[in-house]
């Protein structure tokens, strides 16, 4: 029985170290529009997925499109992926990348929070009080900076509830991501024909295939890395999607904390993003959340089944 979580754990932590350092590849894209490699990142995810699973002779996961409720849950996932994913690249290419940070801090407590109210799990004292200490954090930046930090806030939310989605489908790890990227389809050939009159400086959205020129002036190694988009972004989803499916809720909540952390060494020390007094205040009292939050697992493990 120890070696599934163990697995899983496994699984998760690799997604989430992949994802901390998601912020020096979106870097490397900051000469295509957001919307284009956001557009990208949906199409070539679904094209290596379903290539995958028809290699497989695998197309029982299209039968959950038949089901309206399974349908209306894919639906839900996808665009939740899109807009998460849509944000935190806008995100990182705008300086923000601490504060993208902060949201995914804050966004396993809220895993917590959705996995007390539709899961059942219950929480311990300390588990509340971290949630109340970084509600604190969230409310200290809000009043210091002026600004409610919502950034932070709607990737925490998207990602908490996608995560939350997952465990409601009964469908395989590979076999679910395929059906979300179906799902996301339309919304990534919408966006491919949006707002890339300017290159990433912006321009007319839904520019149609004229949107597109600016691609093929573009260097070889940005092409390279561009083309990757599918592989980059499909590999941590199925690890996540193979953990979410071992872990209970509250687990994969801690071990998202691998990802905030690297994406905030990343923003201050490698992109050399401002951090105010403010900032460090706010931050202190959402790592102090995390150290609450940790302690509380480590208390719990000798009851864990």
């Amino acid at each position: 029985m120890g070696a599934p979580p163990g697995k899983g754990l496994f699984f998760a932590c690799l997604a989430f170290f992949l994802w901390g350092m998601f912020p020096l590849y979106w870097r490397l894209l900051a000469a295509v529009h957001p919307l284009h490699v956001l557009a990208l990142r949906i199409l070539l995810s679904l094209a290596l997925v379903g290539a995958l699973l028809l290699a497989r002779k695998n197309v029982a996961w299209l039968a959950a499109f038949r089901d309206p409720k399974k349908a209306c849950v894919l639906a839900a996932a996808g665009l939740l992926l899109c807009l998460n994913w849509g944000l935190y690249i806008w995100a990182v290419n705008q300086g923000r990348t601490l504060e993208a940070s902060l949201g995914y801090y804050i966004n396993p407590l809220i895993s917590v929070l959705l996995g007390l109210v539709f899961f059942r799990e219950r929480l311990r004292p300390l588990q509340w009080a971290a949630v109340a200490v970084a509600v604190s954090g969230v409310l200290l930046l809000t009043a210091l900076s002026g600004v409610l930090p919502w950034v932070s806030l709607v990737l925490a939310m998207t990602f908490g509830f996608y995560g939350l989605l997952k465990k409601k489908l009964a469908l395989s790890a590979l076999e679910s991501l395929g059906a979300e990227t179906l799902a996301s389809a339309p919304v990534g050939l919408l966006l491919l024909f949006a707002g890339a009159g300017g290159g990433a400086g912006g321009g007319p959205l839904f520019a149609g295939l004229g949107g597109l020129a600016y691609v093929a002036r573009l260097p070889a190694h940005t092409l390279a890395l561009l083309a990757m988009c599918g592989a980059v972004t499909a590999l941590p989803l199925y690890l996540f999607a193979r953990g979410a499916k071992l872990l209970p809720l509250s687990t994969i909540g801690f071990t998202q904390f691998i990802g905030p952390t690297l994406q905030f060494l990343i923003g201050l020390f490698v992109f050399g993003e401002a951090f105010p007094p403010y900032y460090f205040a706010a931050f202190a009292l959402i790592w102090a959340a995390v150290v609450l939050y940790v302690a509380s697992l480590r208390a719990a493990r000798p009851a864990a089944p």
